[in-house]
């Protein structure tokens, strides 16, 4: 079983690309399920085969303990931490050859309490990574992106896990603006540029160093764009996570 954790910002599309990942993925003939691991979201756009509110019920918690809303989501998220071993368990059962993880909305619920990383570390899964959603029109301003870069290098250190960059919703943005994007990705000195040009002074120079610090961290940022709408380039995502999970070497 290989493990793809969905990963980003409240609105950068997690719960689409794990939806529309699990159908092109069936659509190759591979083996694909998906865990919800939102205990606070009401509607989804697929039947999930695990489904952590069947361990965790939000209104029970606000319930039990006089908590608001997001209280009880906090504690739902750290209760997360208790479900591994159940999770584990049905997870063997099914035995899937792609496990997609479909995270909160809000990250910081999973990426930055102690539930996420110890699902992530403790499950039984061969291979495992992250997908990391760049919300493509937040990131059309580069200090924007930059602020994203930092997020995508925090959910790295924690999770410490080989990570794919995915810039969302291209179908919502023009040709000339997603090029651009991929530019920064690629190339720093681009980045500086647009950041000079967007408003100069201190605050370009800030984003520029703050840019420079995640470069020190020498992570990979080369970004895809997508579209989980329209299933736009998602022969590139299923090529990169090949690559990532099998060493491009399919099991037969």
């Amino acid at each position: 079983m290989y493990g793809i954790f969905i990963i980003g910002t409240a609105g950068s599309g997690k719960t689409l690309m794990a939806a529309s990942l699990a159908e092109w993925l069936a659509r190759q003939g591979e083996d694909a399920v998906i865990v919800n691991l939102d205990p606070g979201v009401l509607n989804l756009p697929y039947k999930p085969d695990l489904d952590v509110r069947d361990y965790v019920n939000v209104e029970e918690l606000m319930e039990r303990f006089g908590l608001g809303p997001n209280g009880a989501l906090i504690m739902a998220a750290d209760l997360l931490a208790q479900q591994a071993e159940k999770l584990a368990e049905q997870l063997e059962e099914i035995n899937a050859e792609y496990v997609l993880f479909d995270t909160p909305g809000q990250m910081e619920l999973f990426a930055f309490r102690v539930g996420g990383p110890y699902l992530a570390r403790e499950l039984p899964l061969e291979q495992k990574m992250v997908l990391y959603l760049f919300d493509g029109p937040f990131c059309a301003n580069p200090f924007n992106y930059v602020s994203t870069l930092f997020l995508a290098s925090a959910v790295h250190l924690r999770f410490m896990l080989p990570q794919v960059n995915l810039l969302t919703k291209m179908d919502l943005m023009e040709e000339k603006v997603v090029r651009e994007i991929l530019e920064w990705s690629r190339s720093p000195a681009k980045l500086r540029e647009a950041l000079l040009r967007q408003s100069g002074g201190s605050l370009s120079l800030l984003a520029g160093d703050l840019f420079k610090a995640v470069g020190r961290l020498r992570l990979d940022f080369s970004t895809i764009a997508c579209s989980a709408k329209y299933f736009t380039n998602f022969i590139n995502v299923q090529a990169a996570i090949e690559r990532v999970l099998t060493q491009g070497e399919k099991k037969e």
